[in-house]
C-alpha cells in the first residue's frame, strides 16, 4: 500500500466490475459492508427480533466509521421522549480533523418511523425485553445500525452455549482430521 497516509481510510467495499453492452466498465458497491459487531450481545442475551434503523453522524464520525475505528462492547439503545439513542458506542476521533473532531462517546440519535419506535417500546415494556446494537454496517454508503430484541441469558445459559460450541468445534476437528488421513 504505497502512498496510504493516516488520513486515507481503507477501502472495504466490495467491487465487481462488469461489462455492459456498450463495452464501458461500471464498479458496482456492496450492498452491505458490515463495519462491526457487538460480539457480547451474542454472549449475553437470546436475540429475537431484528430491526434497521438508521443513525445521525457528523461528518468526522462516518469518516472514523469507514475506517473501521468503532466499538460496541458496552453499547445500548435508550428510549427517550418518543426517540431511540445509541448510547456507549465508542467512534474514535478522526485523525485529520484537527480541532473540529467530535466526541467519542457521545450519545447519537437513532432513526426509524414513529410507528417502529411505538412498537418497539411497547415490546420492551411489555415482555421485559432489552434493544441491543448487533451491528453497524453501510448499505449503499448509508450507515445503518441493526437492532435486536433480547432477552437476558443465565449464567448456565452461558455455560450451555459455550459447551455446545466447544463439541461442535472438536466434531468438526474429528471430521477434518478423519478426512485428511484417507
Amino acid at each position: 500500500m504505497t502512498g496510504d497516509t493516516l488520513c486515507q481510510a481503507p477501502m472495504h467495499y466490495a467491487r465487481i466490475v462488469s461489462n455492459l453492452r456498450l463495452g464501458y466498465d461500471i464498479i458496482h458497491m456492496a450492498e452491505y459492508v458490515t463495519l462491526t459487531t457487538n460480539r457480547k450481545a451474542f454472549h449475553n442475551y437470546f436475540l429475537e427480533e431484528k430491526y434497521e434503523a438508521g443513525i445521525m453522524l457528523l461528518g468526522t464520525e462516518i469518516k472514523s466509521l469507514r475506517s473501521g475505528r468503532v466499538n460496541m462492547g458496552d453499547a445500548y439503545v435508550k428510549p427517550q421522549r418518543g426517540e431511540l439513542w445509541l448510547v456507549n458506542a465508542h467512534i474514535s476521533a478522526y485523525e485529520c480533523s484537527g480541532h473540529t473532531s467530535h466526541e467519542p462517546m457521545r450519545e447519537r440519535k437513532l432513526l426509524m418511523h414513529r410507528k417502529e419506535i411505538a412498537l418497539l417500546m411497547s415490546k420492551v415494556k411489555e415482555k421485559g425485553l432489552t434493544l441491543i446494537p448487533v451491528r453497524i454496517y453501510l448499505k449503499n454508503d448509508i450507515a445503518k445500525v441493526e437492532l435486536s430484541l433480547g432477552r437476558g441469558k443465565k449464567l448456565y445459559d452461558k455455560r450451555d452455549t459455550i459447551t455446545k460450541r466447544d463439541t461442535e468445534r472438536e466434531l468438526e476437528r474429528e471430521v477434518k482430521y478423519r478426512n485428511f488421513r484417507r
